[in-house]
């Protein structure tokens, strides 16, 4: 009975930035996620929190290590938690006009976050062991028109392949014979395009060992 009186309304994400490096790049056995990258994969919002306790060149490499992770989440630093409450209520994560500003707006920050991780390959490595460094963002920005049918059955298959490594993913779509746009994370209909605006469908991908290469050839296959 909660569901009547509560929502689901975002994740909030907490970082100690003086210990977080240590715990994002820690080496579990394989198979095994590393929580601490799964929290900010997963986040809506993530507050950088002790930020007076590292150097300003050290508080760079970290939130970049974040958004290479999750190029989606908004980011804010602070000292003692010190946020405004707008911040982390009302975040309407999973609003229909929210997603679609997520979106828009954090594609740039994904579009080159993609980076080769060979730990478990390289020579004198043990095998038995994965860097969750892995977990990457993935966009797609692309001008044209989606076949629905094509885009599920793609879909699909990626999930059925990827499910596991795939934490999370969101797009606002421009679909064939439609004048509203689809919003991939509920799967239902947006506001209607504009008579003049350009269709651009936008995509991005959150998830472990992702090849942008095959993302983006699954996803033009399903360009009308």
């Amino acid at each position: 009975m909660v569901s009547r009186y509560v929502k689901l309304d975002g994740v909030v994400t907490m970082v100690d930035s003086k210990h977080a490096m240590k715990h994002l790049n820690e080496v579990k056995p394989r198979f095994v996620v590393n929580e601490s990258v799964e929290q900010v994969a997963y986040a809506d919002r993530i507050i950088v929190n002790k930020i007076d306790l590292i150097a300003d060149a050290d508080l760079e490499v970290l939130k970049t290590k974040i958004r290479n992770i999750n190029g989606m989440a908004l980011l804010k630093q602070a000292n003692y938690g010190v946020v405004d409450i707008d911040f982390v209520l009302g975040i309407g994560g999973y609003d229909l006009d929210r997603v679609e500003s997520d979106v828009t707006s954090n594609d740039s920050h994904c579009a080159s976050h993609k980076h080769d991780h060979e730990h478990e390959h390289q020579k004198g490595d043990h095998h038995d062991h994965v860097h969750d460094s892995a977990v990457s963002s993935v966009s797609i920005v692309s001008e044209g028109m989606i076949d629905l049918d094509e885009l599920d059955d793609w879909l699909e298959r990626l999930i059925e392949e990827k499910g596991e490594d795939l934490y999370r993913y969101k797009g606002v779509l421009s679909v064939k014979e439609s004048d509203e746009r689809y919003v991939l994370q509920m799967a239902v209909r947006g506001k209607t395009w504009g008579p003049d605006e350009k269709r651009i469908n936008k995509l991005v991908f959150i998830g472990r060992d992702l090849d942008e290469t095959v993302l983006r050839k699954g996803f033009k296959g399903c360009l009308a």
